[in-house]
């Protein structure tokens, strides 16, 4: 690797945990440009990079096992102040460089990187679940509401997976403050692991070259095209559904992010390079990739939300 392709990591990732600890001192209700509350958003920098890098380095790894050209992570940085990302990132990406033209391959590959992730999504949610702060924590973030009844249900909310809402079940002890929704981003464990299902069921919708798409693939083979077909459109309906609010329609179950995606990905469908190569071999994946495979379908499901934000 030249020291030019060493120095662009290497700064993306200085880059990319600039902005995600301002980010983190944002969720905290803090001026993120005073400098003296930087540290505040360590926490959450920290845990959010591991992810991304545990993600990202379970492609790399499966990629290099199989001994494909591929780059270590290209983290993306990007200013939390525009409210266009408030997580302070876009992300990261490896680049593969040579074709996955071998079942066994392209599964482990697109696999190796959401089950990754996953694992270390569920271990940040089992620390914060397990060790949530008393209600007097979101009193200090939000002192006003020493004086009000309950708290306030508006303002920006996540939609909550499945998977929250086991862990709230399971994890939490009993009697714990569980925050609601519209604050639980105030909670770094919390606000990571949320980021982490999200991110993690994006990348296991069956599409193109999205993760899931490269898993449907090795698993479906030409099937994997009337599949994809079928995400997209409930894709667009689910975000067509997110504009009814914008118009007047009193509707909840929708999210205009669904119906952008949807659009994006139609459109990189239509690129050769988006597309899966012909398979040069019909070998099968044997019991236990099949099993990852189906892992990899209740790991969407228990991420998978179908209004993440609103308002």
């Amino acid at each position: 690797m030249s020291v030019r392709a060493i120095a662009t990591h290497f700064g993306l990732l200085v880059l990319t945990f600039i902005t995600v600890t301002l980010a983190g001192v944002q969720w905290l209700n803090k001026d993120p440009t005073e400098l003296s509350n930087f540290s505040l958003g360590f926490t959450y920098a920290c845990l959010i990079l591991l992810f991304l890098f545990t993600h990202e380095m379970g492609h790399y790894i499966a990629a290099r096992i199989h001994r494909i050209d591929t780059t270590l992570p290209f983290f993306l940085p990007f200013p939390p102040y525009l409210g266009i990302m408030p997580f302070g990132t876009f992300g990261a990406v490896i680049r593969i460089r040579s074709e996955l033209r071998d079942r066994r391959t392209l599964f482990d590959v697109g696999a190796a990187g959401p089950v990754a992730g996953f694992v270390v999504c569920v271990l940040i949610l089992l620390w914060g679940m397990s060790h949530l702060p008393s209600i007097d924590y979101l009193y200090s973030i939000h002192p006003e509401y020493r004086t009000l009844e309950k708290i306030p249900a508006e303002g920006l909310r996540f939609g909550k997976p499945l998977l929250f809402l086991l862990m709230e079940l399971v994890v939490a002890p009993h009697g714990a403050f569980i925050p609601p929704m519209n604050e639980v981003y105030h909670y770094p464990f919390l606000c990571v692991g949320w980021f982490g299902a999200f991110v993690t069921a994006l990348n296991l919708l069956p599409i193109g070259q999205l993760d899931g798409g490269h898993i449907a693939y090795a698993m479906l083979g030409s099937r994997s095209h009337r599949l994809s077909q079928v995400v997209l459109v409930a894709m667009m309906v689910l975000g067509t559904a997110g504009i009814l609010p914008l118009i007047g329609v009193s509707f909840s179950y929708g999210w205009v992010g669904w119906l952008i995606w949807s659009v994006v990905l139609a459109l990189l469908l239509r690129s050769r390079r988006f597309q899966h190569p012909v398979l040069e071999d019909v070998q099968e994946l044997g019991p236990v990739r099949e099993l990852i495979g189906w892992a990899c379908v209740a790991i969407f499901i228990l991420t998978f939300i179908a209004v993440p934000i609103s308002e």
